[in-house]
């Protein structure tokens, strides 16, 4: 994307990463850094590759998803060369020229081959590679390859989000927003998976590859599988449910969001309805200092209040959490951190050295443990689901008398339900960037 609005952030951004990056190299003894946007990987006896995807440290201070095999090269004293790929081949897309408001701030060099990058890689001092190690490179010629005390530092500070990657995020949000309405409306007419998942590709703009994840377009008991993107395409019999955990990028910046919808006016549409209301509800106490861990399990809290609302299960809420009940009804995590990657890397560490900060025993999935910081930008994606394999366990517990196993039968057609919006930290407060573009 080349909005020239978007110059005066970006020269911040850029100096506050290229500022942490140098900071990182003089905390560890490296002169220069080699960060390669990656390669494409061809396909196992075949002529055909993978999509690409890019580093993302590369992205950091590149926003072009499309540079296979250039390179970055940062020095101690804060230069920034980019050698920018461009090789002859008439048999695929080739990176037009450099363009755009980012361009003034490296030193671009173009290069034709792969070899050619090698020319300018720094052969004095401690040079650093970070990324996936390929052609032409080799280990050797390093001091250090993704040094782990260098990465955690990097991924420390980039959990906080610089005004460019919040306007950006917001942006991908924006975007998916319009998928996410042309999903729901074509729902609403009786599509199947496939064409639901058409649509949102075309309201979006993207092609399959560019989405920042799978997207998950479940019809009724789909709902309950909770990475389903099987797509199928033929519509069922009655349309009841409809989850959709879907994406989009801007300047490789991702949004996360996911919705669900009954067809008709039920005791269903009314779980949705009280669903939202609790996640608008979490959502609104993101907020610097607050412990993550701890939002998690008034999640979880909430979620029992639920199930006894419905009268899917009698045992008392604080009862319910302690023995575990609701992780059958809610097993994955509330949330995490998001920006060039849909799950940012250092959400279990517990400090910029890297020490680990693994989730609670009881809640394994959650992927986010660290404190709350102004300008994070977190996921909130409550769920209450109705999982097969979850509840033959729950059945095999003492506390299977105290679950309405009629009422969940009732309800097992519908799948279940997730809500997800993306919220921003701020001094004054949470701002959902999801809420802002999608009801």
């Amino acid at each position: 994307m080349h909005d020239s609005s978007l110059a005066p952030l970006f020269k911040h951004h850029i100096d506050v990463v290229t500022q942490r990056y140098q900071k990182a190299m003089e905390n560890h003894d490296f002169d220069h850094l080699v960060i390669p946007a990656g390669s494409q990987h061809g396909i196992f006896l075949d002529d055909m590759s993978y999509p690409f995807k890019s580093n993302f440290h590369f992205n950091s201070f590149v926003p072009l998803d499309d540079l296979h095999d250039s390179v970055l090269i940062i020095s101690a004293d804060g230069t920034r060369k980019l050698c920018y790929y461009q090789p002859v081949d008439f048999w695929h897309y080739v990176a037009g020229d450099p363009e755009g408001f980012w361009v003034e701030h490296f030193d671009i060099v173009m290069t034709r081959t792969k070899d050619e990058v090698l020319s300018h890689v720094p052969t004095t001092g401690n040079v650093a590679y970070i990324g996936e190690m390929g052609r032409p490179f080799d280990e050797d010629g390093f001091a250090a390859v993704n040094p782990g005390y260098f990465m955690n530092e990097i991924n420390w500070h980039r959990a906080i989000k610089s005004d460019y990657e919040v306007e950006c995020v917001s942006r991908a949000n924006k975007r998916a927003a319009l998928g996410h309405m042309a999903a729901r409306d074509m729902f609403f007419k009786n599509g199947s998976e496939l064409e639901i998942h058409l649509a949102y590709l075309l309201a979006t703009g993207h092609a399959e590859h560019q989405l920042p994840y799978g997207s998950i377009v479940a019809l009724n008991e789909h709902a309950a599988i909770l990475h389903y993107t099987l797509y199928n395409n033929q519509a069922p019999d009655n349309h009841r449910t409809f989850l959709i955990d879907a994406g989009a990028r801007y300047n490789n910046y991702a949004a996360d969001i996911t919705r669900t919808y009954a067809y008709e006016q039920n005791e269903f549409a009314e779980l949705i309805g009280d669903m939202d209301a609790l996640e608008q509800r979490i959502c609104s106490k993101v907020a610097s200092g607050q412990s993550y861990v701890d939002l998690h399990i008034e999640t979880h809290h909430e979620i029992a209040k639920l199930l006894n609302k419905y009268k899917f299960c009698d045992m008392s809420p604080e009862s319910m959490v302690e023995a575990g009940v609701t992780s059958t009804f809610f097993p994955h995590g509330l949330g995490h951190h998001i920006g060039l990657q849909v799950h940012d890397v250092g959400g279990h560490q517990a400090n910029v050295e890297g020490d680990p900060a693994p989730p609670p025993k009881s809640h394994p999935f959650l992927r986010n443990t660290r404190d709350i910081e102004v300008g994070n930008i977190l996921t909130v994606e409550p769920g209450l689901y109705f999982i097969d394999s979850l509840l033959g366990d729950l059945k095999q517990t003492d506390h299977a008398k105290s679950i309405n196993w009629d009422k969940i039968e009732q309800f097992k057609p519908f799948g279940g339900i997730r809500i997800e919006d993306e919220v921003l930290v701020t001094a004054t407060g949470p701002r959902n960037l999801t809420r802002e573009h999608l009801d």
